[in-house]
């Protein structure tokens, strides 16, 4: 008689155990979540949030898995020497308007413009601040407003006047009227 050999039966899925015995599933969903709410910190700080990311780690710390404590405590302590190193403090407004100027020249309107009101609420007899505004305005496409920046800083300083006439910011400006009267008024 011929004997006949039989499979052996396929292996079965095999739940992780603990000396306490089998991991409920519960920990399973709950680590899995500690895991996304981890990943999305990381998120956060790729995007520069280093506020969010830091309160989000600090969440994960208390109630986060063990295992990444060391790891969590690391990214804390980069979202703290990130934020640190973004605040700004300047000695005088005009170095607050250089600075606004740069951030304008690389396309961050909306910082340049905080630093920019900063300097009016500090002073608001800062000519230089109001024609900040102005080029700022010109380059997003706001016209009125562009407008009434460059009146104010013309009204406070007359030489601004000169200079829009040679500042190529205002170039999307030149086509329109009152901007044209208002740096060449008749006398």
């Amino acid at each position: 008689m011929a004997q006949t050999k039989t499979a052996p039966p396929p292996p079965t899925k095999r739940t992780p155990r603990t000396l306490a015995g089998i991991i409920p599933p519960a920990a399973d969903t709950s680590r899995t979540q500690s895991i996304a709410l981890y990943e999305s910190a990381l998120r956060l700080m790729q995007a520069g949030k280093y506020e969010d990311a830091r309160a989000a780690f600090d969440h994960l710390l208390t109630s986060g898995p063990g295992d990444l404590a060391d790891r969590i405590r690391m990214y804390i302590a980069a979202c703290l020497q990130q934020v640190a190193k973004g605040k700004n403090s300047f000695t005088s407004t005009e170095e607050q308007y250089d600075y606004a100027v740069s951030l304008l020249n690389d396309g961050h309107y909306e910082d340049a413009r905080e630093h920019f009101l900063s300097i009016l609420k500090t002073n608001d007899k800062a000519d230089y601040a109001f024609y900040g505004l102005a080029v700022l305005s010109s380059m997003t496409g706001d016209s009125h407003t562009c407008l009434e920046h460059l009146t104010e800083a013309i009204r406070q300083n007359p030489r601004n006047r000169i200079q829009a006439r040679a500042d190529s910011d205002f170039q999307d400006m030149a086509d329109d009227p009152r901007f044209t009267e208002l740096l060449y008024p008749e006398v």
